[in-house]
């Protein structure tokens, strides 16, 4: 069976693994940061982590952090367990990115930060953004924090610019379904000097070094990734997904939309293996984003045209994270391609303010988020795009 999706894994990583260098945290964050075009870099054991400690570390309490309707739940948990209020802008249906137009209706005085969320590899207009924020300052008389959501937008660019190189820091998330993987793990990249110190500062006091036993549950982790999305191997896997309670009970340990919550390991730092496993998928960085935007191409000219299906657009200097298709019929859709040995992704499958967890602090009506939420399906971005063709031709 072809997985949804497939981590970007090979020898170079487990051999990586096998043989950790002690430093590799601190050299990877140097490798990260010039790879992204930043000063500096800090590693976090997950991106949600890394978004909790910067609103510590910069003292932002009690504020209104606006953020898309449309985007990870992780992100909303880190608001407001660190202390502030989620406000929400919905989406345009045309890169599923926040709509700018309402985004300069939301500011209010109250708001403090706002992160700009780059989905499915999709950059957003920067050059708006950093005009509406400029003119909100002026407004609410203080700083406005603004955090780049690259964690599905590795190296995306507005113009010709990497959009993670805009605002005062971005953020990326770094576990197997990110473009390049550290396995678990985060990263926050800033030029700003005095940011950098104060979180750099915050994370060596508050997070602790993990007991040696982690580092064997991670090494027998990446070998395990490594074998079940082998293709044979994948059809049991997504059985036992689809199935049983052992998968996902392993999954809702870290990740449950409906409550909010952190894994239990939250505040652990990154491991030296984690960092080796980074440090050698950076290597791979750029053979891995020319493969997505040839995939999306080849996606974009030989997906046939169904009734009621909307590709989505190829847009230049987008990084293509994943493949994103609306669809009328989803659940009908990803269980016949899923009999034809396709697993679909449905990512993602939810409007933040609509879930039970948020909807009575949500502040208005999502449409365009609960419509993507509903409609959604992901192709995979395998070698075998071409058999993915033929299973959606017979759909």
């Amino acid at each position: 069976m072809i997985p949804r999706f497939k981590p970007y894994l090979g020898k170079e990583e487990l051999l990586a693994a096998i043989t950790p260098d002690k430093s590799a945290v601190e050299k990877f964050e140097v490798e990260f940061a010039r790879t992204f075009e930043a000063k500096y870099a800090l590693a976090f054991p997950y991106g949600r982590s890394a978004l909790w400690a910067l609103f510590k570390a910069m003292n932002i309490h009690n504020a209104e952090i606006i953020m898309p309707a449309y985007t990870c739940v992780v992100v909303a948990h880190a608001i407001v367990l660190s202390g502030n209020k989620p406000r929400f802008v919905d989406i345009t249906l045309q890169d599923y990115n926040m709509d700018l137009d309402q985004l300069a209706k939301a500011i209010t005085q109250k708001t403090e930060a706002i992160i700009a969320t780059h989905l499915f590899g999709y950059p957003l207009n920067i050059d708006r953004l950093s005009e509406i924020v400029r003119e909100a300052e002026k407004k609410v008389g203080h700083k406005i924090w603004v955090i780049q959501d690259c964690a599905h937008s590795f190296g995306a660019e507005w113009k010709g610019k990497k959009v993670c190189s805009a605002g005062d820091a971005a953020l990326f998330g770094l576990n197997i379904s990110k473009i390049i993987t550290s396995i678990f793990g985060g990263m926050i990249t800033t030029s700003d000097k005095k940011l950098y110190q104060r979180l750099k500062n915050y994370r060596d006091t508050h997070f602790k070094i993990p007991v040696f036993f982690k580092t064997i549950c991670r090494f027998l982790y990446i070998l395990s990734v490594c074998q079940a999305f082998n293709e044979r191997i994948y059809s049991l896997v997504y059985w036992l997904q689809e199935n049983t309670k052992m998968l996902n009970s392993l999954t809702k340990a870290y990740h449950l939309d409906e409550k909010i919550r952190f894994p239990p390991d939250y505040l652990d730092q990154m491991l030296p293996i984690e960092a080796s496993v980074g440090l050698a998928q950076l290597k791979k960085y750029l053979e891995i984003i020319n493969k997505r935007k040839e995939v999306a191409v080849f996606y974009d000219i030989n997906l046939p045209n169904r009734e009621g299906w909307i590709k989505p657009p190829l847009v230049n200097g987008a990084t293509y994270s994943h493949y994103v298709v609306r669809v009328p019929n989803r659940h009908d859709c990803i269980n016949e391609m899923a009999a034809k040995g396709v697993h679909l992704g449905e990512l993602i499958q939810y409007s933040v303010p609509n879930l039970s967890t948020y909807i009575l602090a949500s502040n208005g009506y999502f449409p365009n988020a609960l419509l993507a939420s509903k409609t959604t399906i992901n192709l995979p971005f395998e070698n075998h795009s071409d058999i993915i063709l033929k299973c959606l031709l017979r759909l």
